[in-house]
């Protein structure tokens, strides 16, 4: 007995996108064989933008497809890299002539496809790539490692990105946008509970009722610690001064916050929870300028959330404002 709505575990992605375009049928358009989703009406003369990951962090990327951020999304397995082939085929669908930037989470397995994907496409000055980095639970220091996991900031990056290439911003420029949000993003989260795997249908992890994992990965990964569960108020000052030491935030400074569930935070606890990372900055003289909460980078059926804070600056919080028509994210 799964644990999971669906019908065959091959077909879990698949349908679940083929739901997505009939929920959405004036903005995305799945295309099969190999797989992967796109706009409905195809952008005509500008940057195109392609994302994508493993499964299980709906509606990241699948959707965020549409006018103001991604061309196309390239759905893997849950919680398994797209193929090189599917990265490819997407970004010459979405194509233009006037550059594609991949942007990609920090994870060897997608890094990997997509730089071979690159590839691929042959050898050309306007296919660049932006690489997502900015959970701190993972910073270690270590030349020559993975780096940082890729997490919510994300959400970010393509926002910026989309909404840049919307206004005909040539790719490097694109390019160097999204490295410039990367840089100026950190991120932090914690679970109360773990998600269930869909192939074993067991926790990843086990908690005591008394019980948080601090700085969880976005693909039911243990954090750095087991932690004693707090009120949310405690939880998330925990969360939100590693961000502030690390990006050096300072009195007057302005980010945008991002306060994301993992699947299966109700959004009544976001809101407890963005108040509290408000409050917490407030205390330092840092103002939310732009704020988010709600449920999109998410970890299955994880129960918890994270914090992403991005310093701002006057066109970084211009380009955020952009308009944006997308399944998941819409103003």
């Amino acid at each position: 007995m799964s644990r999971y709505i669906r019908n065959e575990r091959d077909a879990f992605v698949r349908q679940a996108v083929e739901g997505l375009e009939a929920a959405h049928p004036d903005l995305v358009r799945v295309h099969d064989d190999p797989l992967f989703v796109t706009r409905r009406t195809p952008a005509r003369g500008k940057v195109a933008l392609v994302s994508g990951g493993g499964s299980g962090h709906e509606p990241l990327h699948t959707g965020l497809v549409g006018t103001g951020m991604l061309d196309a999304a390239v759905p893997g397995a849950v919680f398994t890299s797209p193929t090189a082939l599917q990265v490819r085929e997407a970004a010459r669908t979405v194509d233009t002539g006037a550059g594609v930037v991949l942007l990609v989470k920090n994870y060897t397995g997608d890094v990997l496809n997509f730089r071979i994907a690159a590839e691929l496409l042959g050898d050309r000055n306007d296919v660049h790539m932006v690489v997502v980095d900015d959970d701190l639970a993972t910073a270690s220091g270590d030349e020559g490692g993975p780096g940082r996991r890729g997490t919510a900031a994300v959400l970010a990056v393509e926002k910026v990105c989309g909404a840049a290439a919307e206004a005909g911003a040539p790719a490097v420029r694109v390019r160097d946008l999204g490295r410039e949000v990367v840089s100026r993003s950190a991120t932090l989260g914690l679970a109360l509970e773990a998600c269930t795997n869909p192939m074993t249908g067991m926790r990843s992890f086990e908690l005591k009722q008394d019980e948080i994992e601090f700085g969880v990965g976005i693909h039911g990964e243990r954090g750095t610690g087991i932690r004693a569960a707090g009120t949310a108020a405690e939880l998330a000052e925990a969360l939100v001064r590693p961000l502030v030491e690390h990006l050096g935030l300072v009195r007057g400074d302005e980010v945008l916050a991002i306060v994301n569930g993992f699947g299966a935070t109700h959004p009544l606890e976001l809101g407890v929870a963005l108040r509290e990372v408000r409050r917490s900055l407030a205390g330092d003289g840092v103002a939310v300028a732009r704020a988010l909460a709600g449920s999109y980078v998410t970890s299955l059926d994880m129960r918890g959330f994270s914090v992403t804070l991005t310093a701002l600056t006057a066109e970084l919080a211009e380009l955020w404002d952009a308009p944006v028509r997308t399944p998941a994210l819409t103003w």
